[in-house]
């Protein structure tokens, strides 16, 4: 068994296995939850109970991982991010147990800033999924997702659109927390800032 000594300012629960030392300061990683050699996991995240991070997982800075949660290589995730619990990423669209694909054939999942994926969710592997969107608990994602979408379903679907507060947005795309937003072709929902304003 791999023992790496957790770098300063990093919580491990004696129950817990990290065997990476690519771990941020304020780190906090509970009990049974595993991290392989190769892992990267950012400034402050919180890892929870029986967690699988997978070499070649990156996560960002502030991102909370919740219960049973499974991260496999491939999978980058970018600041402020919320994994909700029993959350799955998968690596491989035709995975056999008697064919090995290399790990650089492995497709890669992109996850950005600001996202929330609910309870029980499965992201499919090679998609992106925009900042600030946020997937539906049980939803299914099978395609890229525009940045603050509202998906939900099997596969999800964006039902609808939500702010960075996380409250879903009218017709007029203005939220009661003061932000407001355009559509864009490409990228889904931007923010208007002061200096965008008439």
């Amino acid at each position: 068994m791999t023992t790496v000594t957790p770098p300063v300012g990093v919580q491990v629960h004696p129950d817990a296995r990290c065997e990476t030392s690519s771990v941020g300061a304020g780190t906090r990683i509970w009990a049974f939850a595993h991290l392989l050699p190769g892992a990267v996991v950012g400034r402050d995240c919180k890892i929870g109970d029986h967690v699988f991070i997978e070499d070649g997982v990156v996560l960002g800075d502030r991102v909370t991982v919740k219960n049973a949660s499974m991260l496999f290589r491939g999978v980058h995730i970018g600041d402020d991010v919320f994994v909700g619990p029993g959350v799955t990423f998968t690596n491989d669209l035709r995975p056999r147990a008697h064919h090995q694909v290399p790990a650089e054939d492995l497709l890669t999942t992109h996850v950005a800033s600001g996202v929330t994926l609910g309870a029980r969710v499965t992201v499919v592997c090679g998609v992106e999924i925009g900042a600030h969107a946020l997937v539906a608990a049980g939803g299914v994602v099978t395609r890229d997702v525009p940045a603050h979408a509202l998906v939900a379903g099997i596969p999800a679907r964006r039902i609808g659109w939500v702010c960075r507060c996380g409250d879903r947005l009218g017709a007029d795309l203005r939220c009661g927390c003061g932000r407001r937003h355009r559509e864009n072709a490409t990228d889904g929902l931007v923010e208007i800032t002061a200096e965008d304003r008439p």
